[in-house]
């Protein structure tokens, strides 16, 4: 089981390089939002196989402060696009 559990989180961790390629070169802002949200999603998965494969609970710690960091990021960068999208400037009111 544990081999099985190893050879997903590889295959996630390929997804996750793939995925870098978008953040990166994305031609939007909020498509790099999206991929910087997928890959925080497998980066969460990856490291809850990893604490299933070696029976370690702080690794499942670790995944749970990485979702709230998600979270509150896209909140973030939400708050801060939003002007843009509605064609204001920050500041003005």
């Amino acid at each position: 089981m544990n081999v099985l559990l190893l050879a997903v989180a590889v295959f996630l961790l390929l997804n996750v390089a793939a995925l870098l390629w978008r953040v990166v070169h994305g031609p939007h802002p909020a498509d790099r939002l999206v991929g910087t949200q997928a890959i925080a999603t497998q980066s969460i998965g990856i490291l809850l196989l990893l604490s299933e494969a070696s029976g370690d609970r702080a690794t499942a710690d670790v995944a749970i402060l990485l979702a709230l960091f998600a979270v509150v990021s896209t909140a973030a960068f939400v708050q801060r696009l939003m002007p843009h999208v509605h064609g204001e400037r920050p500041g003005d009111d």
